[in-house]
């Protein structure tokens, strides 16, 4: 149940940050209003807040959220950009998320 926790707390950090870059983007090159740049403060903030919620070392959770960043901005590049990634983008994914898993969910011996 913890794995399940941990990276469903990972996808919601993805999106926030994704949705915290990608309305500012909008702004910059898509002629977006200038307001967008308002939720996407406010996702930025609940990215980092989120990034808390973690039990583990920070730098650990940060290596970790990489491999899980990668795959969420790899479905949103089909689902929002509307571009179908292509096998080897899959194939990374699934690299990314393999190590995301061995750095968070590895036995670790605790020193005293």
């Amino acid at each position: 149940m913890l794995e399940l926790k941990t990276v469903l707390l990972f996808v919601a950090t993805a999106v926030a940050e994704i949705v915290g870059c990608y309305l500012p983007y909008l702004w910059l090159k898509k002629d977006a209003p200038v307001w967008v740049l308002l939720p996407a403060a406010a996702s930025l903030a609940v990215f980092a807040w989120l990034l808390t919620l973690h039990p583990l070392a920070a730098g650990r959770v940060y290596a970790a959220y990489g491999g899980v960043y990668v795959s969420v901005a790899i479905v949103w590049l089909w689902l929002v950009d509307g571009v179908r990634p292509s096998l080897w983008d899959w194939f990374g994914v699934a690299v990314c998320l393999f190590g995301m898993a061995i750095i968070m969910f590895a036995p670790r011996h605790v020193s005293p």
